[in-house]
């Protein structure tokens, strides 16, 4: 039963960009683990959902994993609801009703109700930008007469404000060593906080193929349904056509999902089990995976545009998924030159990421990005200036992802290709302006 609230002074935003500057002032910290101070508000706002509730967390691949289950059950014919962060360009992007953007008015309307809630009774709490908006977007989304909910989680799993709602299912993708300062200095570590989505006697899909044994444990210490991948189902397949088989059910014949990259038919798999658990529940035809793999979209993940030369957006941000974004481009077949438009944030393992690429990229472009907490394109030059060792290679830095860009489109040829990624501010800056269509302007005389 929703609880009443009183009126929002005038003194309050009145627009979503106001809202959002609005958050980022409440808390001293970007990020405070917990979940005492978001429950309350919650609480009073009497969040709650009617209908299945899946909830992902991960390294990586829980973007992916999102998008795909919300292009099947949508091909389904279900009412979903998709909260993932963070965005590339517009705030909006974060929630995805029925396919399409939230509205900035419904979501205004729910910043002022989070607020009224937060500070009600004169006991204010404090919340993080993460938090508050969070719990704006659950409000949305618990009116918006959904069938099924899908909730990214932030960072980690066990105190990440999306964990305040109880899952029907839980699925945990690849876990590698990320945010270390919060979730621990291990797999294993880093596993248990992931593993706090988990919930006694529901279902649990694991689509790590190597998962760490905390997950494994604390799964059974609380009696949840586990299911593992290569233990509970498994997938097979040629060039062609792939095949998932896992507790009673299999998919023959299925086209590749249309997201792209090796490491996409793992989310898939665990995709497929989670739709396989909630069956009774959310029951969903063959037609409609076939569907729904096959029109997925997800921009920035081994996004390839068309054009001359060819340009390739990814968000890796991270040591594991720059490895798989350095597979997915050696996969690619030849380029004349591979030019990189890289930034970051200063606390991830730079050096690391920097060493997995510098092989298949021959000039770099780094960039600054509009945040305190990203390293400045000199530092990402002289970090690159110290490893490298291919006298081939060429690196500047560059004031913003725009510019970083035009620098590259200046010195590629037609037949080149472009790689961006890093940050979510990477590959946003490039997309802010709409999808570039790149047309080279000269040819090299080799």
């Amino acid at each position: 039963m929703a609880i009443l609230m009183k009126t929002a002074p005038n003194t309050e935003p009145q627009t979503l960009d106001g809202w959002l500057a609005h958050c980022e002032r409440l808390h001293p910290k970007n990020i405070d683990m917990g979940l005492d101070r978001v429950k309350v508000v919650a609480q009073r706002m009497a969040i709650g959902f009617d209908c299945p509730v899946i909830t992902v967390a991960g390294t990586n691949g829980k973007g992916s994993t999102c998008a795909m289950l919300a292009a099947i059950l949508q091909q389904a014919g279900y009412r979903t609801g998709v909260y993932t962060s963070p965005h590339l360009v517009h705030f909006e992007e974060r929630l995805r009703l029925l396919g399409e953007p939230a509205n900035a008015t419904d979501l205004i309307a729910a910043f002022a109700r989070v607020e009224c809630a937060r500070c009600q009774n004169d006991a204010e709490v404090s919340l993080t930008y993460f938090e508050f908006s969070t719990l704006a977007i659950l409000d949305v989304m618990a009116h918006a007469r959904l069938d099924v909910a899908i909730l990214e989680v932030g960072l980690g799993g066990r105190l990440d404000a999306v964990n305040i709602i109880e899952p029907d299912c839980a699925i945990i993708t690849s876990i590698d060593l990320d945010h270390m300062e919060f979730l621990g200095n291990d797999r294993e570590a880093i596993g248990r906080e992931k593993a706090g989505i988990m919930r006694t006697g529901r279902p649990v899909i694991v689509s790590d193929p190597v998962p760490p044994q905390s997950l494994m444990d604390h799964a059974n210490e609380i009696d949840a349904d586990l299911w593992r991948f290569g233990v509970d189902f498994n997938v097979s397949g040629d060039k062609q056509q792939w095949a998932w088989a896992g507790r009673g059910r299999r998919y023959a014949g299925l086209a590749y999902p249309a997201l792209r990259g090796a490491n996409q038919l793992v989310n898939a798999a665990g995709v497929l089990a989670a739709l396989a658990a909630l069956r009774e529940r959310l029951p969903v035809t063959a037609q409609a995976v076939r569907n729904g793999l096959a029109f997925v979209e997800l921009p920035g993940r081994f996004q390839i545009v068309p054009g001359q030369p060819t340009l390739v957006l990814d968000v890796a941000h991270n040591p594991h998924s720059v490895a798989a974004l350095a597979a997915n481009l050696d996969a690619m077949g030849f380029f004349p030159t591979t030019h990189g438009i890289f930034g970051a944030m200063a606390d991830k393992d730079l050096a690391m990421m920097l060493k997995k690429l510098n092989p298949l990229i021959d000039k770099w472009y780094f960039t600054d990005l509009p945040t305190d907490r990203a390293a400045s394109a000199a530092q990402l030059l002289a970090q690159w200036q110290t490893q490298n060792n291919r006298q081939d290679a060429s690196a500047t830095a560059c004031a913003d992802p725009q510019s970083a860009l035009q620098a590259a489109m200046a010195g590629a040829d037609p037949a080149d290709r472009i790689v961006v990624f890093g940050s979510f501010y990477t590959v946003g800056g490039i997309l802010k302006d709409g999808m570039p269509r790149l047309h080279a302007k000269h040819i090299s005389n080799i």
